[in-house]
């Protein structure tokens, strides 16, 4: 990980945007008032939000566990399920 001001990278963007994607660096522009952003290769962004959407995934279905455990279930049969579908 590198920490690179905002002067420094503005004139050497290339540089920088080849070591995200090539040697898989991630980098963090320092701006004023600590308005700080990071630089990641596409790769790393869509690793990133992948791992984020399974986490998400993951906490939905242990919330219905604790909800099962918990009683806070319905019951419908074949029938009234077919009944909600067909008004």
């Amino acid at each position: 990980m590198l920490a690179v001001n905002y002067s420094t990278i503005r004139s050497n963007l290339k540089d920088y945007c080849d070591k995200a994607t090539d040697e898989n660096e991630t980098i963090i522009v320092t701006r004023k008032d600590e308005k700080n952003v990071v630089l990641i290769s596409l790769e790393k962004y869509n690793h990133v939000m992948k791992a984020l959407r399974n986490a998400e995934y993951l906490e939905m279905i242990d919330k219905s566990m604790r909800q099962i455990k918990e009683g806070k279930i319905v019951t419908k049969t074949i029938e009234e399920l077919e009944a909600m579908t067909n008004e």
